[in-house]
């Protein structure tokens, strides 16, 4: 009988010791929100590790780099530093990493450069204007737009001309200059031996199809893999998952039906919906105790949850069970809710709350504009979160051009970034 350092049963409530101390074969998590996943997967981790699992044959794929990077070191704490050798990243990074070692074998150079999203658009910028006369570009989609289409037809497993149809029908006229610039963009690529990040995926994926001994080699390395945020892959990354996890099967997955918000970006909650399909025999488990909010708050989200068509039966519950009720307040414009907004902090501010432990939280950046205003009309300061990140920052993408042109002297994005910094002077 195994001796463990870690106190599981002491350490985790009854779902979530079911699932960190499940033994082998597919394995579906249903987490709902403020239920403890991260915790589930960080002692999954260990457990594992504990159980005589070579650490480097894990494989924790996330949604952010971060999210993978936190696990595995809370694991460390947990256990100790064999943790650290278990592999964790995005879906984006393993695939990069496998495309630099495995790559050549469906044609990849590895040496390529990556190009992130704004070396993309200009690439796209400059085929589009070599494309068309000037008269004639002003009623194509700009970079940015044909970007997006492009992006969404690979993460959507979509033709453009689908793409268009369902998403921009304004541009249907033009779908025949549109597939030529896909065309020579993809052309570009090689070209200059770029990819971008939607080719990493798309590489990856055909080398694990095409190429059954590199799959082969490749699956048996990693032979547990671990998916957080299931609801929010696409089409492409959970044929990876099954390519990968097919032979051993010992695949767990968590995530929840109710929190898929990235179908802009091509997510398909449908594949959480279908994991028991994919995987015959697999094991589901509820995490239904939540850890954040009060029963009141769980209550109101459980009746939401409830008139979902397609969904996994939860009830959320806590062991707070007092707590103020949940108000809904039905606005009649925007600024109107800006104004109520504002009368809550002044009220609250008036009861001896600071306005620094004060949040007003946003869908998106630019939907707080409208409250700034009021904000500074009622003289009330304010810091707001979000922006550019450090490496989208204009001069920061300068030296990175400088640099990536010694490694790659091909890449001619790069080197019209510094022409353009020369033109300046």
């Amino acid at each position: 009988m195994t001796s463990y350092s870690i106190d599981y049963e002491n350490k985790l409530n009854p779902a979530q010791l079911e699932a960190v101390t499940f033994d082998s074969g597919p394995l579906l998590v249903i987490a709902g929100a403020g239920s403890g996943k991260t915790r589930t997967l960080t002692y999954r981790v260990a457990r594992l590790v504990e159980d005589g699992v070579f650490p480097g044959s894990i494989l924790l794929l996330t949604f952010t780099r971060k999210s993978a990077h936190e696990m595995l070191h809370r694991a460390a704490e947990l256990l100790d530093a064999r943790c650290n050798g278990v592999a964790g990243g995005t879906f984006h990074s393993f695939a990069h990493l496998m495309l630099r070692r495995h790559g050549f074998r469906v044609g990849i150079d590895p040496n390529f450069s990556i190009i992130d999203r704004g070396d993309a658009e200009n690439l796209i910028g400059l085929i589009r204007k070599e494309a068309a006369s000037e008269s004639r570009r002003r009623a194509l989609p700009r970079k940015q737009t044909l970007a997006n289409i492009f992006s969404r037809a690979v993460n959507k497993v979509l033709s453009i001309e689908d793409v268009l149809h369902s998403d921009y029908p304004h541009f249907i006229p033009f779908l025949d200059i549109i597939i030529d610039l896909h065309r020579t963009y993809q052309q570009r690529k090689m070209e200059h031996n770029f990819l971008d990040y939607d080719d990493l995926l798309i590489y990856f994926h055909s080398l694990l199809r095409d190429d059954p001994e590199t799959r082969e080699k490749i699956a048996s390395t990693y032979r547990y893999v671990m998916v957080d945020e299931y609801q929010d892959t696409n089409l492409l990354q959970a044929e990876i998952i099954t390519l990968i996890a097919n032979a051993d099967r010992n695949v767990m997955v968590v995530g929840d039906d109710a929190q898929s918000i990235y179908a802009f970006r091509g997510a398909q909650f449908q594949n959480i919906m279908r994991f028991p399909d994919v995987f015959p025999g697999t094991r589901i488990i509820r995490l239904e105790e939540n850890y954040r909010s009060a029963q009141p708050v769980l209550e109101f989200t459980n009746l939401i949850i409830a008139r979902a068509r397609d969904r996994y039966e939860k009830n959320l519950f806590s062991r707070r069970t007092r707590g103020p009720q949940p108000q809904l307040v039905c606005a009649s414009g925007e600024n109107a809710q800006s104004l109520f907004v504002v009368e809550r902090l002044k009220a609250l501010h008036d009861r001896g709350i600071p306005y620094d432990q004060m949040a007003v939280l946003f869908r998106s950046g630019f939907h707080s504009f409208d409250l700034e205003i009021e904000l500074n009309r009622h003289d009330i300061a304010f810091v707001k979160v979000g922006g550019f990140k450090f490496v989208e920052s204009a001069h920061i993408k300068d030296l990175l051009a400088h640099i990536k042109v010694l490694a790659n002297p091909r890449d001619r994005i790069s080197w019209y970034r510094i022409l353009l910094l020369i033109d300046k002077i």
